[in-house]
């Protein structure tokens, strides 16, 4: 692959980690007889396996690293090449890029966004925000370590893996009659990277070992077993390389002998051979560059030497594996699983393979463990594996989308620890960034960092206005602060870390301007993000993202200060900004609108979705709080289309699972498990490769079995047809909840609950309609629950205690397990209907008064009917609130039984297909009130009155049908309108009786 500079990203128009380019096609042919090596079943399929080495392509070399140190290995016969990488060796040095012509000329750019002179607003922005310099500096390769094996004939028995369960790759094959074998691992114990060149004839391993590095390097032979790479990295954009590098790499032989002169390695005829490489960096932080490099290198060389390889293996897997053994997923396994990983990829889409899906979930998992760890850089657009000077868009760090991305899968997927690097940075951020909001904004308190950042924490504006011009990436980062500490609950955390969130919320609060023509406060200048709205124009004021984020800054921020006991001054403050920032609007297209104003976007399937932020990973669009929003949401995914970049699609399976639509997110699934959008080696493809597609993916499958958004744990909230029946465990929720979740035939057969704190858990899922039982796993002990809705329960738990949840019931609720109106129980007039919406509908009682016998059917334009099968006294409708209910049949119409109270109510209801598809509709009703009128067809018309000392006595009340056309096709379950939770005085309620398919 060649490498795609940012400059050359530029002529392309396609700045930032967003532009989209060319896929690279390759291609794999399934193998006949084929069979997971023993080894991998081993591992529970948790392995990546092939029958052939990587060559030349770096794109199926296998990826290794300890969080610091990084290598890709290629596994060839003939030649190994370990390409490696340490996190901290960046082009160029400490640097402020602040541009201070910046708060001269904010106010006349300021005019021009709201005069509509957008393009003259990024004239002005390109020659007086730009940084200095212009872009940002790379993320940059350390070299090679190659080893050279004399060969003669050739190899069978080939096989090369990645075992996700221990972290080690291997190479094995058969020559000569001898089979060799070699293990490699980075250690985050010990912090070197191991190789184990083994061979089952005593004297057979023979090769010689040499760095090389397109960096300023030089290569020499410390002692007679080490060799090393001295180096600095390169200068770019003007500014010197300043991060001094040394690698060593010693060889320890058992038989044979070893030697070392002149930068190369030489081991002769040995039986096994364990080879440790080192590497030290002089960057200390992003404005120290003076570390001891070499004593680092040599200090943690010697070190690791005074192990065996045994050792340094075993503390390896035992920390790899208190970090990746928390979670487990099984989907099922099918024979596909029996291909090597390219083919699998190459064919996903015409096979049935679940566990590819398990598969590349734990490889997001173990890429995050690989890439990021406490005292490390953050995992960057390529994590820490790149073999270039010069990679695509600098290998950076892209707020805009890519690197929150990165850290979705963190507290999810239960590798909490290795968000930590995000919030070091995030503190450098603050202090550099306070600079950049003074200069560049006139900002007297708080911080500012733009679209993109580097190991120098540059916080400007860069790469051009179009692309660069974005207020809110340090709003971003910052909100990542809240999140965390919903999941850990951890107040340490909170009080270190609040200071830059409080910053971050001051910029804000010094810099927010009037909108004109609305009165709101808005962000000027911004965008959303590299999308224009009208020709060459992207600039804008206020757009949805911005507002959105900035909603979830102040609200953390806010209860943040509250939890600490400070600011509450700020505090105050920062809830009344929140409400005068712009709310969400809905489009004219039925969509949410992107930005303040009704604009259409003029790129219709353009890769960022950002305006649905608050959908995901926000929380501000919910399908029960907010199913206006919700449904605009769904016709704004529609609008753009699932197609997309690697880690777009990425992102769409997160707005889908959100959406609770599991057919449709695993549809994104199967969209990335193509040879355009994974290489070989399983890394996502932008193209080209970009790291967050992995992740995102990884995070977007935990979203499909477990969210925690709305304050309550839904389990399995988007389960897909493709996966029937599964296990997983070890899935965290905020609150501080882990979660174990079994289910068969599409249905959760049990759910294991483990709170981290004492209290109330509210746990939604279909499981819980019918007879709920939650016991204390310990000791047998029933759990106190309270039914809050026909899917959702409260749990009082207690810290630390594992608790199992089944049920009698554990299907969709059908209509009569839904009704939620038993109102009438405490009803003393139970001769004829109550329905004024105090508690109370149209009782039983009284159908049966006008001849209705509970249990009876009856028909309506094709569509019959069954009344509720209920007793005096008992609920007998289902009350609109969002709910989910059985439905079968195959027909070409939906019929309901309903009314209203308090005038005509209607919502956003949707009919899901056995298939897995849905088709919405607006279902409305007339108020109960009198008798039938030209908005519906009377089904039963009976007297009413009301409760003793009420005047209204026989007064005609009403139940309607209403009937939806159908696609013709299986039905599995209809989803209510979400209109009123419970039935209250003067509050909107539809209540429905009946509903049926019919032809």
């Amino acid at each position: 692959m060649s490498d795609l500079t940012r400059r050359q990203a530029l002529k392309m128009g396609a700045a930032g980690a967003g532009g989209a380019l060319l896929p690279l096609p390759w291609t794999a042919v399934a193998r006949g007889e084929s069979a997971a090596p023993p080894a991998v079943l081993a591992a529970g399929d948790l392995a990546l396996w092939y029958d052939e080495s990587a060559g030349t392509d770096w794109l199926r070399a296998l990826p290794i690293g300890n969080g610091r140190l990084g290598a890709m290995v290629f596994g060839n016969v003939d030649s190994e090449r370990l390409q490696l990488n340490e996190d901290t060796v960046w082009a160029g040095g400490p640097h402020d890029p602040s541009n201070t012509r910046g708060a001269g000329a904010l106010a006349e750019i300021r005019r021009l966004v709201f005069a509509n002179q957008w393009t003259q607003a990024q004239n002005l922005i390109n020659q007086n925000m730009l940084g200095n310099p212009v872009g940002q500096l790379a993320y940059q390769t350390v070299g090679n370590l190659r080893l050279t094996f004399p060969t003669s004939g050739s190899a069978s028995q080939y096989d090369r893996q990645l075992d996700l369960t221990t972290a080690t790759t291997s190479v094995t094959y058969v020559m000569n009659g001898v089979r060799y074998q070699r293990e490699v691992f980075a250690s985050a114990p010990d912090q070197v990277i191991a190789m184990r060149l083994t061979a089952d004839r005593a004297g057979s391993v023979t090769f010689t070992a040499t760095f090389d590095s397109p960096q300023r390097t030089s290569v020499a032979s410390p002692d007679g077993t080490t060799i090393s790479l001295d180096g600095v990295s390169g200068n770019q954009e003007g500014i010197n390389g300043s991060v001094r590098f040394l690698a060593l790499a010693n060889a320890t032989v058992s038989g044979g002998t070893v030697s070392s002169s002149g930068g190369t390695l030489r081991v002769t005829n040995a039986t096994s051979v364990t080879l440790l490489i080192s590497i030290g960096s002089s960057y200390v932080n992003y404005r120290n560059v003076g570390g001891d490099y070499q004593g680092l290198a040599r200090g943690r060389l010697t070190a690791a030497r005074a192990s065996s390889y045994d050792q340094l293996r075993g503390r390896h897997v035992a920390d790899y594996q208190a970090l990746f053994a928390r979670v487990s997923l099984d989907l099922g396994r099918t024979s596909a699983a029996d291909q090597p990983t390219d083919v699998r990829i190459a064919q996903h889409n015409s096979v049935n393979d679940p566990q590819f899906s398990a598969l590349l979930f734990q490889f997001g998992r173990y890429l995050l463990i690989s890439s990021s760890r406490p005292g490390t850089q953050p995992a960057n657009l390529q994590g820490i594996w790149n073999d270039s000077l010069t990679p695509s868009w600098d290998s950076k760090y892209t707020i805009n989308a890519n690197l929150p991305m990165n850290y979705w899968l963190a507290n999810t997927t239960n590798l909490s620890e290795c968000h930590t690097p995000v919030f070091d940075m995030i503190r450098d951020l603050a202090v550099a960034g306070t600079r950049t909001a003074q200069v560049q904004y006139g900002a007297a308190a708080g911080w500012v960092t733009h679209h993109n950042t580097d190991a120098w924490r540059a916080t400007s504006v860069v790469d051009g206005a179009f692309w660069g011009m974005w207020q809110t990436g340090g709003a971003w980062l910052s909100t990542l602060i809240w999140d965390h500490y919903l999941f850990t609950g951890d107040i340490e955390f909170l009080r270190a870390n609040y200071p830059a969130m409080k910053g971050a919320a001051q910029f804000f609060l010094n810099t927010l301007v009037t909108e004109p023509t609305l009165g709101y406060l808005v962000t000027n200048p911004s965008n959303s993000p590299e999308l224009s709205h009208h020709t060459d124009a992207s600039v804008c004021a206020g757009p949805t993202m911005d507002n959105q984020i900035l909603r979830d800054l102040f609200d953390g921020c806010a209860r943040a200060s509250e939890i600490l006991g400070v600011d509450e001054t700020f505090r105050a403050q920062a809830r009344a900004t929140r409400d005068r920032l712009p709310p969400m609007k809905i489009g004219s297209r039925g969509n949410i609108q992107e930005w303040l104003y009704d604009w259409v976007e003029t790129e219709r399937n353009h890769r960022h979705i950002s305006h649905l932020y608050g959908l995901a990973p926000s929380n501000q669009i919910t399908k029960r709080g907010t199913p206006q929003l919700f449904e605009a949401a769904r016709r704004t995914l529609e609008l753009r289309g699932d197609d997309g970049t690697g880690w777009s699609l990425a992102w769409k399976i997160n707005f889908w699972a959100r959406m609770e639509e599991g057919k449709r997110a695993h549809d994104l699934i199967r969209y990335l498990a193509t040879a355009a959008r994974l290489a070989p080696n399983m890394f996502d493809l932008h193209p080209p490769f970009q790291i967050d597609g992995n992740f995102g993916a990884t995070a977007g499958i935990a979203e499909m079995l477990l969210q925690s958004h709305a304050g309550e744990l839904h389990v399995l909230p988007a389960l897909p047809p493709a996966w029937p029946s599964g296990r997983v465990a070890g899935l965290r929720g905020r609150g501080g909840h882990t979660v174990g979740i079994t289910w068969a035939n599409g249905q959760a057969t049990e759910i294991l609950l483990r709170p981290d704190r004492a209290g109330t858990v509210r746990l939604r899922s279909r499981i819980l309609t019918g007879t709920v039982t939650v016991v204390d796993t310990a000791d047998g002990t029933a759990a106190r629950t309270t039914r809050i809705e026909s899917d959702l329960i409260d749990v009082t738990v207690q810290a630390g205690r594992t608790y199992r949840v089944t049920s009698s019931g554990a299907t969709t609720p059908t209509l009569e397990q839904s009704f939620t109106n038993a109102g009438i129980t405490n009803d003393t007039n139970t001769g004829v209907g109550n329905f004024d919406g105090n508690g109370a509908t149209l009782s039983a009682q009284a159908l049966a008064q006008a001849g209705v016998t509970p249990g009876s059917t009856v028909s309506r334009d094709g569509v019959t009917f069954r009344w509720p099968n209920v007793s005096p006294g008992v609920a007998d409708n289902a009350i609109a609130s969002g709910q989910s209910i059985s439905v079968t049949g195959t027909g070409r119409t939906l019929g309901f039984l309903l009314a209203g109270t308090y005038g005509a109510v209607s919502g956003t209801a949707a009919v899901v297909y056995a298939d897995g598809t849905r088709q919405t509709f607006t279902l409305s009703s007339p108020d109960w009130y009198g008798g039938p009128n030209s908005a519906g067809t009377a089904a039963i018309v009976t007297a009413y009155q009301n409760r003793p000392g009420n005047q209204r006595q026989a007064t005609a009340a009403c139940i309607y049908y209403v009937g939806v056309t159908l696609q013709n096709k299986a039905v599995a379950r209809v989803e209510l309108p979400n209109i009123s939770a419970r039935p209250a005085s003067g509050v909107p309620t539809m209540h429905i009786f009946a509903i049926a398919v019919g032809a």
